[in-house]
């Protein structure tokens, strides 16, 4: 079953994100994220420290673990896509 994860993102790599020029996530694995989970990803302004309203939705398709192919212990990649 998947499940929903609202993150919030800094700008750029959020802006990224909605080009398509980004199709990865690099997290901290806290939430034993799975292939199928949705990503709700929050646009954050560190400098306002405040979240700017914008937000996309990604799903998960394949997932990296830590403490294999150089990724720390603790730690995931997931390829992402878009959900339209």
């Amino acid at each position: 079953m998947s499940r929903l994860h609202r993150l919030k993102t800094w700008p750029a790599p959020f802006q990224a994100v909605l080009d398509g020029r980004k199709s990865f996530e690099f997290r901290k694995d806290d939430r034993a994220y799975a292939v199928g989970d949705v990503l709700s990803l929050s646009e954050y302004d560190p400098d306002a420290e405040k979240h700017t309203g914008r937000e996309a939705q990604v799903v998960v398709a394949y997932i990296l673990h830590g403490g294999k192919h150089g990724l720390p212990i603790g730690y995931v990649v997931m390829s992402v896509r878009a959900l339209s």
